[in-house]
């Protein structure tokens, strides 16, 4: 038992190590302060989506507001295979509605590729059709580009109308994952982001040679494509830190969608590229069970020491994060205790497991 409790001290000091250098990390990032410029980048938004009939009205309406000349921007709907048809209504921007290409194990991806095959603008903008985005959305882009020598950005994305403690779970969640995120970048050890907001160059994409390589998994059509440009082109790829590019998403309703998706998202980890990020991430898996397997064996003491380590340091980056996204921590407490047990359920269960998204069954 000592050999064991001292195995799960080290653990327990190899999480902290890790949050700690992702708090320096998020420290280093700059924020980007947008000033009104004369706009020039051109950009094709892309928005895959199936069966979104009750939130793709509201991301084009939150499209139809932006501070942005409608010259200088397309939208691409990407149907795939809706089970009712979304019909275009008028609008002032230019708005092309197709159907998804199906080639691989990845809708999402043939989505995107299907839609970069006619977008007209060498700029490539995706989001997801349950987000809206802000009204100076493309201009914060437009002036980031312009002033730094970029060819990929990601940026924030982060739960509106959040409400009682499923609503906060997921927030918290969501802040730990957008803190990891803005820390690794400022670390320059980026590896993971957000494909409701993400943004590069056609031509970039093309050099990459897109997807390839990484068709068959059905998720991943963010973080695969980011990591492979920070292999090829490091400083070409950024994060935009700015309030005025965070985009918006809803939260998933029930306990059942919000398993399966982070199953899906974590279904990915194992074909990270860098080490950092399987020791980052292997590191917060064992720092979560650890405090599940101590519950197990009844070492109480225990369990509240590791997990008054976690608690505080996970404030820290969580309070930095939350700062940044002007949200609150509501619930942290009751979070941070059920977190274990739900994200070593779902980490168990994405290496074997199958999981359900927008009405269809993937396995691992």
């Amino acid at each position: 038992m000592e050999v064991l409790i001292l195995i799960f001290y080290y653990i327990s000091f190899w999480y902290l190590f890790n949050i700690l250098w992702l708090i320096v990390g998020f420290s280093k990032a700059k924020t980007f302060h947008h000033h009104s410029i004369i706009p020039k980048t051109k950009f094709s938004i892309i928005v895959p989506f199936r069966n979104e009939k009750e939130t793709l009205p509201k991301l084009l309406h939150s499209i139809a507001k932006l501070n942005y000349p409608t010259a200088l921007f397309e939208v691409i709907l990407v149907d795939d295979a809706s089970e009712e048809k979304f019909e275009i209504q008028n609008t002032k921007h230019e708005l092309t509605l197709i159907d998804n290409f199906r080639k691989t194990n990845s809708p999402k991806k043939d989505a995107i590729n299907t839609a970069i095959t006619i977008a007209k603008y060498d700029w490539i903008i995706s989001t997801d059709a349950d987000c809206e985005v802000p009204e100076n959305w493309l201009a914060v882009f437009d002036a980031f580009i312009q002033k730094e020598k970029v060819k990929m950005i990601a940026s924030g994305v982060m739960y509106n109308n959040v409400s009682g403690f499923l609503d906060t779970f997921q927030q918290m969640d969501l802040l730990s994952l957008q803190g990891t995120t803005i820390g690794s970048f400022g670390n320059q050890q980026a590896f993971m982001c957000n494909g409701a907001n993400f943004c590069y160059q056609k031509t970039f994409f093309l050099e990459l040679n897109g997807f390839e390589g990484n068709d068959s998994i059905a998720s991943g059509d963010d973080v695969f494509l980011l990591q492979k440009a920070i292999l090829k082109e490091v400083k070409s790829v950024h994060f935009l830190k700015s309030n005025q590019a965070i985009v918006t998403t809803k939260t998933e309703k029930n306990w059942k969608n919000l398993f399966f998706q982070r199953v899906r998202w974590a279904s990915k980890t194992a074909n990270y590229q860098s080490i950092y990020s399987k020791q980052l991430g292997l590191s917060v898996l064992a720092m979560n069970m650890i405090l599940v397997f101590s519950i197990v064996l009844g070492e109480w003491r225990f369990f509240l020491v590791l997990f008054s380590i976690k608690f505080w340091i996970d404030f820290i980056l969580l309070f930095q994060t939350s700062s940044f996204f002007k949200t609150s921590l509501k619930h942290f407490l009751l979070s941070s205790l059920v977190y274990p047990f739900f994200s070593t359920s779902v980490a168990l269960y994405s290496f074997f497991g199958k999981y359900t998204w927008k009405g269809r069954v993937f396995r691992k």
